[in-house]
């Protein structure tokens, strides 16, 4: 296909895959996507093994890193704070609340993680998103064959930029909204993401339909990737009809073969519907579209305390979820009730298993019907 994008990174397909799993990456990048892995919660230990590892998988096939990098978080006036600083700011009530959670929904307490095991995606640990936690994970990236950086909480720092540049990788930034895309835009980013409201994970207000034209004009000539309820060729199509020269998918990827997705989440994807997800601040104390539950039910009752600003939620919430994780395969257990996990409108599609490599090949397939299809209809 040739698209801005395509060109500019030397890919088949205008489909990038933002996931957590190194394998989807791979299988992406192979498939003639572009992967790109989300390595906000990885030390910069395993951020190295998981670029090696895929490095040996693709060889020189383009892939990216995704971190995110906002500029408004406790601490952020002084470029970040010390983690013991951080937890003594967690109001006791708030671990109380927990405590009183875990109890009632009769949680056991968390089982020690066997030497070299793999989280599960979903866990909800500490996030780099200082500039003294994310520096190490960019020098990581930068010393790869990383093609893409993607800034995904804000504009990238002039720094990166500037550094990344100097190295020819790219830069992307994701935007809610116009003004955020022009911000990126002088900032220095070469593709602006567009993601709209339906999207899993951190997300705006504004619905990809209207945010997406909005974006184009607004950042025009910078590519612009479509965002938000994308996971099929014809959402893919309605994406190039609005300007955009790229798709940047998420939740697709969650259900797949490779993902490493708790399998009980994952089957809680399997049977939920487009309406089954909720805007919450009670995974990472900002605005993220995830599964409903019973735990975002209870961060949603009269008597639960308000959500802590980034980074203090996710330290709060991070062991107790860690059990959850663990006891969840009971089904009909509380933890089975209160697990869930980020993602988008788009898991009302989602209710097969397929490998990633037939995502990116089926997207194409349908892609091409249905600009057939709409050609049909031109021409009468």
């Amino acid at each position: 296909m040739k698209t801005p994008v395509c060109e500019m990174l030397g890919i088949e397909f205008p489909i990038f895959a933002f996931t957590h799993c190194r394998d989807v990456v791979a299988a992406v990048s192979k498939a003639g996507g572009f992967g790109v892995l989300g390595a906000t919660a990885h030390s910069p230990e395993d951020l190295e093994i998981d670029l090696k590892w895929i490095e040996e998988e693709i060889g020189d096939t383009p892939y990216g890193v995704d971190l995110l990098l906002p500029q408004k978080y406790v601490g952020s006036e002084a470029g970040g704070m010390d983690k013991q600083k951080l937890r003594d700011m967690i109001p006791q009530g708030h671990r109380d609340f927990l405590d009183d959670m875990m109890q009632r929904y009769d949680v056991p307490e968390r089982a020690a993680l066997d030497p070299g095991t793999r989280r599960s995606t979903g866990s909800a640990g500490g996030l780099g998103i200082s500039e003294t936690a994310y520096m190490p994970l960019i020098d990581v990236s930068f010393a790869h064959k990383t093609k893409l950086i993607a800034s995904a909480l804000g504009p990238p720092p002039g720094w990166i930029v500037e550094r990344a540049h100097k190295q020819d990788i790219y830069v992307a930034a994701l935007a809610g909204k116009p003004e955020h895309a022009v911000r990126h835009k002088n900032a220095g980013a070469d593709i602006i993401i567009a993601q709209g409201a339906e999207a899993g994970g951190h997300t705006g207000q504004i619905g990809t339909m209207v945010l997406v034209p909005e974006v184009v004009d607004a950042v025009a000539p910078v590519p612009v990737l479509a965002a938000g309820g994308i996971g099929t060729g014809r959402q893919m199509a309605a994406s190039f009809a609005l300007g955009a020269a790229g798709v940047w998918c998420g939740s697709v990827w969650l259900t797949t073969e490779e993902a490493e997705t708790n399998p009980v989440v994952k089957e809680k994807y399997l049977a939920a519907g487009s309406s089954d997800t909720v805007r919450s601040r009670c995974f990472s104390g900002k605005p993220a579209r995830q599964l409903r539950t019973a735990w975002t039910d209870e961060w949603e009752a009269t008597d639960a305390p308000e959500t802590l600003p980034m980074p203090l939620q996710p330290m709060l919430i991070g062991p107790y979820f860690e059990r959850i994780n663990q006891a969840s395969h009971k089904e009909g257990s509380g933890a089975n009730k209160l697990v869930n996990y980020f993602v988008g409108q788009i898991v009302g599609q989602m209710n097969q298993v397929k490998s990633s490599t037939q995502i990116v090949f089926d997207m194409i397939d349908e892609l091409i019907d249905t600009t057939d299809s709409v050609n049909d209809i031109m021409s009468e």
